[in-house]
């Protein structure tokens, strides 16, 4: 089998979970996305590979920042320092086990949520903080996960067009 076949299939595999990691947060996403595609170009050394990998990974790096700002952005203005996320994503780890497949969401809640009530003192502030710091990072994973996807759809043309030239 030839070493083109096999480094595009492994790279596709690795996309998948790329991608797949922009939504579940111990996967590698976008960062994983953008070390694949230059490392596939590199093995192929097409202008196909080379094209498909930087558009890739400059829709994976747009993702990956856009993300961080819209979150952070709102992080700020709801005024939620790093320690309750910090403690969210602690019982997101525990959840995992605890709850199998949607522990990972339901323990990041609960633990936002506790962590902002005992530093507020209030339940209806922390839960409308908690909320809003759901929604920004929700928002963010829908972008992020968007421009991954496209990252993959653009390596899929590459592929396509490098081995139909061959």
């Amino acid at each position: 089998m030839d070493y083109q076949i096999i480094t595009t299939v492994i790279a596709g595999l690795l996309l998948v979970v790329a991608v797949l990691g922009t939504i579940i947060p111990i996967l590698p996403g976008s960062i994983l996305t953008v070390i694949t595609l230059i490392a596939w170009a590199w093995i192929l050394g097409s202008p196909a590979a080379w094209t498909a990998a930087v558009i890739g990974a400059g829709l994976a790096i747009a993702g990956l920042s856009a993300s961080a700002v819209l979150t952070g952005r709102k992080m700020r203005r709801e005024q939620i320092p790093n320690g309750p996320v910090v403690v969210g994503v602690v019982c997101a780890i525990v959840g995992m086990f605890v709850i199998p497949v949607i522990g990972l969401f339901v323990g990041f809640a609960a633990g936002l949520l506790t962590a902002e009530f005992v530093r507020r003192r209030d339940l209806k502030a922390a839960a409308k903080s908690s909320w809003e710091a759901l929604k920004s990072m929700g928002l963010g994973i829908l972008v992020e996960f968007g421009c991954a996807a496209l990252a993959a759809s653009s390596f899929a043309i590459g592929v396509l067009v490098h081995f139909l030239n061959r």
